[in-house]
């Protein structure tokens, strides 16, 4: 049986080794997503495709952050598709686990960073809430609700629920506008207004809302523009 190399193998062999030895800090786009897919499509020429990508979506960070349809349509497989959808999932994994190891004691210094990566790649709106003990420690973090087209559908009495559950003292809400900036929207400081007076009966202080847009955060309790919506009666 024939052992001959495919005509592409030594260039990956190439590429292989000199992101063995120097990392990607010297690869173009096109090179990192030439790389990327070497694992992706065993048997073509991935540089043409990388730069086919890019030429789609526009930006090394547009490719990710396609659908897998979209991917598909400008000319990759299925699988490879998948393989690039992975990538903003596992970074976020990644910079999750790492923010956890390196924050032990469990007590929140810096809250954009602690945000930021749940909502990478998220191409959907998403509603995160965390809850605070009275010494500033977490006792529940997590998705409240998901694919909503307005944070002010929001299932706000299931905040409350879990509020009284956890017996929470403060707590941080966070939703992201996948394609909009990082500003609360009126309906956004409505359902913020209507949120502070349903959990204040119960001892819980809404502490902020989070707007966050790509890789910006945005705090309401922060902005002078907007910090008037925490003291609502």
């Amino acid at each position: 049986m024939s052992d001959k190399k495919g005509l592409h193998d030594g260039h990956r062999d190439r590429v292989r080794k000199r992101f063995e030895k120097d990392g990607m800090e010297s690869f173009y786009d096109h090179q990192v997503l030439e790389m990327l897919l070497f694992y992706g499509i065993p048997r073509k020429d991935t540089n043409d495709i990388a730069h086919q990508l890019l030429n789609c979506f526009g930006s090394f960070s547009g490719v990710f952050d396609a659908s897998i349809d979209a991917l598909q349509d400008c000319g990759i497989s299925y699988n490879a598709a998948v393989l690039l959808k992975m990538i903003p999932e596992i970074c976020a994994k990644y910079y999750q686990d790492k923010y956890e190891k390196n924050n032990q004691t469990n007590r929140l210094e810096s809250i954009d960073e602690f945000l930021l990566p749940y909502f990478i790649g998220k191409n959907e709106e998403q509603v995160m809430l965390l809850l605070l003990d009275t010494s500033g420690k977490q006792v529940f973090f997590g998705v409240v609700s998901k694919g909503t087209k307005m944070a002010s559908d929001v299932n706000l009495r299931k905040i409350l629920e879990l509020s009284v559950q956890h017996k929470a003292n403060g707590a941080i809400l966070a939703h992201n506008h996948p394609s909009g900036e990082a500003l609360p929207s009126e309906r956004d400081l409505m359902m913020t207004e209507k949120l502070c007076r349903m959990l204040r009966p119960v001892g819980v202080r809404l502490v902020d809302h989070y707007i966050i847009a790509g890789m910006k955060a945005f705090s309401m309790s922060e902005s002078e523009d907007y910090d008037y919506v925490f003291l609502a009666r």
